[in-house]
């Protein structure tokens, strides 16, 4: 195995401009790895670049400048190999309606050159809950279920990169639990998941590391954990016996009374203690019935390095 799964350097990638526009800049410069084995993160707001980057890795996109390896491979020395191993579950539902979902995975499995005696169509088939769907026209199966075939398809032939794009965008609870139980269970086997969402609780219960590009620049990658506890943020939530008229609060504290009845009041560690706060409700003549902390999340790490940035 190799220690990086993917390694880009330097990658750039120029859209030229229509009727006279000036060239866009889709890809500045990105330098980025991402270790084998881990499920990694890659967000960003729309029009960000994450999906230039994607269709480059999978082969779709040319590059303008840079080097892409993936699995050790250089897309330009070995570019069989590099696109042998990675495989796209793209957001768009795109197939052919006429094919069953078999004949979708053999087909698939065809294009890769996997031998028939190598296809693991049955296994990939009960794997993705279409196993009673197998010789469904594809134009007759749901929504949901285009979507599992659209996993099965990126896994035909085995590859060591799996990149879900916006995978459980607009799918219900079953089809999503169902999904993330299937990708854990394909990376304990050692497959490497790179994630693109904007379902952020998401990203944050389920990837290893994560990555945040903004106008085409990655411009933060640190392990989640690392990330959100990066926000100086921290917020107290009192119910009170009854509402408070004179409350002085130290500097830079916000308050906000929630719909549920209770007061929040968010402070900047580096600056206030806990203990200032309830000092600041106590002095108010607050009866407090009840007091919980609420840390921040990837949202709001999310929101500060992008906000009124996004492209």
């Amino acid at each position: 195995m190799t220690q990086q799964a993917i390694e880009i350097t330097g990658l750039r990638k120029t859209y030229a401009g229509q009727k006279g526009a000036a060239p866009k800049d889709a890809l500045k410069g990105v330098d980025l790895s991402i270790p084998a084995g881990s499920i990694f993160g890659l967000l960003g707001p729309n029009g960000a670049g994450k999906s230039t980057l994607i269709n480059i890795l999978a082969g779709l996109v040319t590059k303008t400048d840079g080097q892409v390896r993936i699995w050790g491979f250089d897309q330009d020395i070995n570019p069989r190999q590099s696109r042998a191993a990675i495989g796209v579950m793209p957001q768009e539902l795109n197939m052919d309606p006429f094919f069953t979902p078999r004949g979708a995975l053999e087909v698939q499995a065809g294009l890769y050159g996997v031998p028939k005696s190598q296809r693991r169509t049955d296994q990939i088939l009960e794997m993705i809950g279409l196993a009673d769907k197998a010789e469904a026209y594809a134009r007759t199966l749901s929504g949901g279920m285009r979507r599992r075939l659209l996993l099965g398809k990126a896994l035909v032939h085995a590859p060591h990169v799996l990149v879900l794009d916006e995978p459980t965008a607009g799918v219900d609870i079953e089809l999503r639990q169902m999904l993330w139980s299937n990708v854990r269970k394909l990376n304990e086997q050692g497959m490497t998941i790179i994630l693109t969402t904007h379902y952020l609780e998401e990203a944050e219960q389920m990837c290893d590391e994560i990555a945040i590009i903004n106008h085409g620049q990655v411009i933060v990658r640190d392990k989640t954990s690392a990330l959100v506890g990066r926000l100086d943020a921290k917020t107290l939530l009192f119910r009170l016996e009854q509402p408070l008229q004179n409350l002085q609060l130290p500097p830079q504290v916000r308050q906000e009374q929630r719909e549920s009845g209770l007061l929040a009041l968010t402070y900047r560690r580096s600056m206030n203690t806990a203990g200032d706060i309830l000092g600041a409700v106590s002095a108010a003549g607050g009866v407090i019935l009840d007091v919980t902390s609420e840390d921040p999340d990837l949202e709001d790490v999310f929101l500060s390095l992008t906000s009124g940035t996004a492209g």
